[in-house]
């Protein structure tokens, strides 16, 4: 099983994660995100999917700074963390049978 949590490629999250935590709130240092280092989550998928991994679960994460607090949350769109187990491989006599 593998779990990965990071930050999905919206204008949403680069208003909440740069523009508001780095500048703004100034919770974090300027330059600690970078955009182009995104990831959305059908891209994520698509990269696991081509390593032999099959996604099992999805979910929004959301974090309140100033709170120091972390919870589930319906929208992907900011933070999410998603699960991976490996792809089942057919077996040798299960191939043979759908040809």
């Amino acid at each position: 099983m593998r779990f990965v949590s990071t930050i999905d490629r919206t204008w949403k999250k680069y208003f909440f994660a740069i523009v508001g935590a780095e500048y703004i709130l100034k919770v974090l240092p300027r330059g600690t995100h970078h955009w182009s280092m995104f990831v959305r989550p059908d891209e994520l998928k698509t990269a696991s999917t081509l390593h032999g991994l099959m996604q099992q679960d999805l979910r929004g994460m959301r974090y309140q700074p100033l709170r120091h607090l972390a919870s589930w949350f319906p929208d992907t769109r900011v933070n999410y963390i998603s699960s991976f187990a490996r792809a089942e491989k057919k077996s040798v006599d299960s191939l043979a049978q759908d040809s």
